[in-house]
């Protein structure tokens, strides 16, 4: 079988990190389907991940790991981790019990480009939980 093959086609977990060795990984809510947010993963937090069943990422601006939801409290339970042809992009299936944006939304994608605007967002949610309370913790 030929390399690409065994990638694409085999049963082995063998991830492909980017040049920065990271590995972009969306969280989806197992239970919904909806996507949560995308985010990425180097090695070590991948291993963590695996480890001990949390999603845990690799923040790209302040250059370290970090489990989502250890300031919010809203932890992502990892239920599943599906991997694309290329073992180049995850998909991580998450248990959540509240909002997973930052900025209190359940989705990081509540905004959408407005019909027929090219610069125009609307919102198609509303915020789930009040952040300054979550971040006070």
């Amino acid at each position: 079988m030929s390399e690409s093959k065994v990638i694409e086609e085999g049963l082995e977990f063998t991830p492909k990190f980017d040049e920065n060795g990271l590995i972009t990984a969306i969280a989806q809510d197992a239970n919904t389907g909806q996507i949560l947010m995308v985010a990425y993963m180097n090695r070590r937090a991948l291993d963590l991940t695996i480890k001990n069943g949390y999603a845990t990422y690799f923040s790209r601006s302040r250059q370290k790991l970090w489990k989502k939801g250890e300031q919010s409290g809203h932890l992502q339970k990892v239920r599943q981790i599906l991997v694309d042809c290329d073992q180049d992009c995850l998909i991580l299936k998450v248990a959540v019990d509240a909002g997973q944006c930052h900025v209190g939304y359940q989705s990081c994608f509540y905004r959408a480009v407005k019909e027929n605007s090219e610069k125009k967002l609307e919102f198609v949610a509303e915020k789930t939980y009040d952040p300054d309370e979550a971040y006070r913790k």
